[in-house]
């Protein structure tokens, strides 16, 4: 199982002088460092007008900048938000492209259609069609990585003439494709597309393996490759804090983790009662109420947190707080996640008030007593998997050659007509 890093940019008020600016280097500090120590994957969200929760707009800059300040690890949009009001999906196959480029091939290519009504309202997105628009967009995207010329689309929502969209990306045909899933009927969709599943969603290692072994089944049984190739992954999260007293550990990290949900709902289930844009302090909010909602460590212990405890509460606080505690604790309950198939594992540390000096040396001791027994014995689950997926990519590689001749062709025959006619 390998590890990722997660990112929201997470800024709680009191929003004072130079707040913002700190955050986002502290991230990048953090960045180097996770990179240093063998962390594999940087992953970023694309949120909008989420205040202190995520203040991660532009991710394509920050990940840019991460790119230069890191050598070997693998950087994520977790997600790219792809509804049209969002981001035009020509800008967005010339953005990804050009940060593949940038980060030699480094890049992995997660979209998603965005669900709080904070976001959708505010592009004037109706919640009924987004995933119809994401499932355009992707389309076309993939199709702009590899046509030249694009053929050109013409569909509900994107309408545009062939063009060569440049540049093209580094990976070829395209980077590793995921989506964003929080249930079981996303997971689904992502084997049905061939696409890895970026599982945000805070599940205990039971219900990990009940996901996998429903991704494994449909990716055999229905998989249509949406892309020109297959990503057959799937990434679940946590929050973070590795200390080796585990309940010092707990002390730093679990309140982080705690706003981390109260803001998620916040924004996800409560935003259209109580949230004033510009007025609203998410964080005092939570200070008051996080008793209320049993938003606190009290009810985590009473959720079960232990390390190999199987128990989970409903809101799924023990798989919240899955890789907060001690090298010991954190290797026992990582086990369970490996054991039940998980590709990755993407730790939250970037959260509520958690100090940057807490993250660093979480990463730093998780890097040394945890992470390397995983890495002994990832060769060997490679190899596994690899012979688990044998007889799927026998099934889908001849349609995966189908469709790159498919997209040749129509690039041909739009070249074909500017020889003939002298224009498009």
């Amino acid at each position: 199982m390998k590890f990722g890093i997660f990112y929201e940019l997470q800024t709680p008020e009191p929003w004072r002088e130079g707040a913002e600016q700190r955050v986002f280097r502290e991230a990048l500090e953090q960045a180097e460092l996770a990179d240093r120590l063998g962390i594999e994957y940087f992953w970023e969200v694309e949120h909008h007008f989420l205040e202190e929760y995520s203040h991660s707009s532009a991710p394509e800059v920050f990940l840019a900048a991460v790119s230069q300040r890191t050598k070997r690890m693998r950087i994520g949009h977790g997600i790219v938000a792809l509804p049209h009001a969002y981001n035009p999906p020509a800008r967005v196959a010339e953005r990804i492209a050009t940060l593949d480029l940038v980060s030699d091939g480094r890049l992995e290519f997660g979209t998603g259609e965005t669900s709080s009504d904070m976001e959708l309202d505010g592009f004037r997105i109706p919640r009924a069609e987004k995933r119809t628009m994401w499932e355009e967009s992707l389309q076309a995207i993939t199709r702009m990585f590899v046509e030249v010329p694009f053929a050109g689309h013409s569909g509900q929502y994107l309408n545009m003439p062939a063009r060569n969209v440049v540049p093209k990306p580094a990976q070829k045909p395209h980077p590793p494709l995921w989506v964003a899933c929080s249930r079981r009927d996303t997971i689904l969709t992502a084997a049905r597309k061939g696409i890895g599943a970026l599982t945000f969603a805070f599940v205990s290692p039971q219900e990990a393996e009940r996901w996998v072994t429903d991704y494994y089944r449909t990716l055999a049984e229905e998989c249509v490759p949406v892309g020109f190739s297959v990503n057959p992954h799937i990434a679940t999260v946590a929050g973070f804090m590795c200390d080796r007293d585990g309940d010092r550990a707990r002390q730093k990290g679990t309140d982080g983790a705690l706003f981390f949900a109260y803001s998620l709902a916040h924004y996800y289930y409560l935003s259209h009662h109580q949230h004033r844009p510009g007025q609203t302090n998410v964080y005092e909010l939570f200070e008051k109420e996080k008793h209320l909602m049993g938003l606190d460590p009290e009810s985590v212990d009473r959720a079960g947190f232990s390390a190999g405890s199987n128990v989970v509460d409903p809101g799924g606080l023990a798989s919240l707080t899955a890789a907060i505690g001690s090298p010991d604790e954190l290797r026992t309950k990582l086990r369970e996640y490996e054991t039940a198939g998980v590709d990755q594992m993407i730790l939250i540390a970037q959260a509520g008030k958690n100090r940057h000096e807490d993250i660093c040396e979480s990463l730093e001791l998780f890097a040394r007593e945890v992470m390397p027994e995983f890495q002994d014995r990832d060769a060997q689950r490679q190899q596994e998997k690899t012979r688990r997926l044998e007889p799927i990519m026998e099934r889908l590689n001849p349609l995966l050659a189908t469709k790159l001749e498919e997209a040749r062709a129509r690039a041909a025959n739009v070249t074909d007509t500017i020889a003939a006619t002298g224009s498009l």
